[in-house]
């Protein structure tokens, strides 16, 4: 019996979600051993690449990359695509029995507000249009539009790196991911060049000779490194379980933006897709906001001290708060 073609993308997805999953579990036990023997990734340290589990974690990921790049020859993006956010469900429900991450009910709607979000984003998204060689992609990034986008990234990545990081990047999970996630729509649009340049070659159309894609490659290993190196940090600081979906809701919405604006992906999209598009970013960021709220509030209980004073007398109790107002009334007054 002959195996279609939607089969074996829908098979290439669900195997690449599982990867990449698993890749988060592996890569943070990496950071956390690496962490006891030198200084953590979080603090700037690259002691991590001495760990052969935080490898194990990368050879799994480029796995799941690989059968996710593969899953898109057999089936269009409207089926791969979605199937992205099993990577957070594989992630979390290892790191609740692995890691002991604790995710509450609040984050768990958080995570599926940003999935359901996700999905309906990436299924209402416009067709792609395949351009017909290296030079095409390379007029389409050279336009006000995208230039503008790329040198927006750029400026915001520069102001977190020497701005932000340093004062707000061991609090804030933002700082790290938005690096990382602004970064990672640059690498995206230059892989799809260079995926391009890739099948026009093996076509017959040579395109190695071209400059132009060379340059796209070495702009996806710059933004590659980068975006992989601020996912370590968010890795190091913060509990996997919130990295995760975060991650996947902010790579993914400027991965579209990146590619929409680059690719003219929105022009004579209908209103009706448009207006969906929309009420998904809105279920994303509710989403998003839900995760901070659980994130919050389960710090705030961990750092909070009950006090508990158990009296078997009722005098007992009476000199105590008798002791406790002396004590007020006696200390001086502030200057």
């Amino acid at each position: 019996m002959a195996v279609s073609d939607n089969t074996k993308g829908l098979a290439l997805a669900v195997a690449s979600s599982s990867f990449i999953g698993v890749s988060f579990i592996l890569k943070k036990i990496g950071l956390l051993r690496a962490g006891k023997g030198g200084v953590r990734a979080g603090g700037g340290g690259y002691t991590y690449l001495g760990e052969p589990l935080w490898w194990a974690g990368m050879t799994t990921m480029l796995l799941g990359e690989v059968a996710n790049f593969v899953a898109y020859v057999f089936a269009p993006a409207v089926l791969v695509t979605p199937l992205g956010a099993l990577s957070i469900i594989v992630s979390s429900v290892l790191a609740h029995f692995v890691l002991k991450e604790r995710l509450e009910k609040l984050g768990i709607l958080g995570c599926v507000s940003c999935i359901v979000g996700s999905v309906v984003v990436v299924m209402h998204a416009p067709e792609e249009h395949m351009p017909s060689s290296v030079e095409e992609i390379w007029n389409l990034a050279t336009q006000p539009g995208f230039l503008t986008y790329a040198m927006a990234t750029l400026l915001l990545v520069a102001t977190l790196v020497v701005f932000f990081e340093p004062r707000y990047g061991q609090t804030n999970i933002l700082i790290y991911l938005g690096i990382c996630s602004s970064m990672g729509s640059l690498t995206v649009v230059s892989i799809k060049a260079i995926g391009v340049a890739i099948k026009l070659t093996l076509d017959g159309m040579n395109q190695v000779a071209y400059p132009y894609t060379w340059l796209f490659v070495m702009v996806a290993i710059i933004c590659g490194v980068s975006q992989i190196n601020y996912l370590n940090k968010a890795l190091d600081t913060f509990n996997l379980a919130i990295v995760s979906p975060i991650y996947y809701v902010m790579f993914t919405t400027l991965t579209i933006v990146a590619s929409g604006i680059m690719f003219k992906d929105w022009a004579g999209q209908s209103l009706s897709s448009i207006a969906s598009e929309l009420c998904g970013l809105i279920t994303i960021l509710s989403g998003t906001i839900l995760l901070h709220t659980a994130e919050e509030g389960a710090t705030n209980s961990a750092g909070s001290i009950s006090w508990c004073i158990c009296l078997s007398s009722d005098n007992l109790l009476k000199n105590v708060e008798e002791d406790y107002f002396a004590a007020l009334q006696s200390s001086p007054a502030p200057v």
